[in-house]
């Protein structure tokens, strides 16, 4: 980045400015999307069954990716001698947010589903802030007409409820849900752990829907190569992001932690590796829960794992680095 980048434009620093996802221009009309990405909040969590407090989720990501949008000349990473997210190479377009109604979950999924499906309709990649988990149901839902998918879930929790008391769309409910779709082939569930939402006969479920499952002690024994052969290189994949699929000592801002989770780097070289190698058609990140996290560290992970995550697949697709078949 040149010293004359600063000088001829605006310094823009964090806290200045309208605080929308790094800083990206504000698209209002979901009918003209023109934007390889589009970020998209669901401020939702009348599917929790503990705390509250993730419908406060996509202002905190926001609000923390502005310390990620400093700057004219993209990020550079000089481990891999890469410049990601130049803005004249990776647009970038915040839609606001999915109207929410008070009391009706119904509507506000159905909600959801629409605004997705009007993302991929404009042919950008829809990249969802949460929101509890319950989101992520609608969300793939709304994959319906682009083809066969692969789902990954980074996650405490198996989130394989059928029904409990008639719920049946609650945070605890949506990956069952999505194992109903008929475009979604199969399921890799990854960080599940401890004591969970699920129980024994869930388990056995999401193993007989043909999900994979693995704790994370399993997937530091496996090492990259064997994860990866666990899950299809000939699909496109949907990425699903519960914040408490990481560890709690850096994650706190969550209405259900859970510790023994994944570290940061663990989660993001998961991630590079599978967009080298697979198209990454959708991603949601849910579950962070700013009341619970004061000193916002929680938001700040999320929106660099993000950011981090949008460069991943940018610069592989434009390097046609896949290698999927067929590409």
């Amino acid at each position: 980045m040149s010293r004359n980048d600063y000088e001829s434009g605006r310094l823009n620093l964090p806290f200045v400015g309208h605080t929308t996802f790094a800083k990206s221009p504000i698209v209002s009309d979901w009918q003209q999307i023109d934007a390889d990405f589009a970020v998209l909040g669901v401020p939702y969590d009348m599917g929790c069954q503990y705390r509250s407090g993730a419908r406060f989720g996509p202002r905190g990501i926001r609000a923390a990716s502005t310390l990620f949008s400093f700057g004219h000349g993209g990020a550079y990473d000089h481990e891999s001698d890469t410049l990601y997210l130049q803005k004249e190479q990776v647009r970038i377009v915040d839609l606001g947010d999915v109207d929410m109604i008070h009391t009706d979950s119904a509507r506000c999924l159905a909600n959801t589903e629409q605004a997705v499906r009007s993302i991929l309709a404009c042919g950008a990649i829809p990249v969802i802030l949460g929101g509890d988990h319950a989101i992520t149901a609608a969300n793939v839902a709304a994959f319906s007409q682009q083809g066969p998918l692969h789902v990954v879930q980074f996650d405490a929790h198996l989130d394989f409820v059928d029904e409990r008391h008639g719920v049946r769309y609650g945070h605890g409910n949506c990956m069952r849900r999505i194992s109903e779709m008929d475009h979604v082939t199969g399921m890799t569930q990854l960080g599940i752990r401890n004591v969970s939402s699920s129980n024994q006969d869930d388990h056995q479920a999401a193993r007989d829907a043909g999900s994979t499952i693995l704790s994370v002690r399993q997937i530091r024994r496996l090492g990259m190569d064997a994860l990866l052969a666990q899950i299809p290189a000939d699909r496109p994949l949907y990425l699903t992001i519960d914040i408490d699929g990481f560890d709690p000592s850096i994650a706190p801002g969550t209405g259900t932690p859970s510790h023994g989770g994944f570290t940061y780097y663990e989660v993001l070289e998961i991630i590079e590796a599978l967009a080298r190698r697979n198209p990454i058609i959708g991603l949601d990140l849910c579950e962070v829960a700013p009341p619970y996290d004061p000193t916002e560290v929680t938001s700040i992970l999320a929106a660099q794992l993000l950011m981090n995550t949008i460069g991943y697949i940018a610069h592989y697709r434009a390097q046609g680095a896949l290698e999927v078949a067929g590409q």
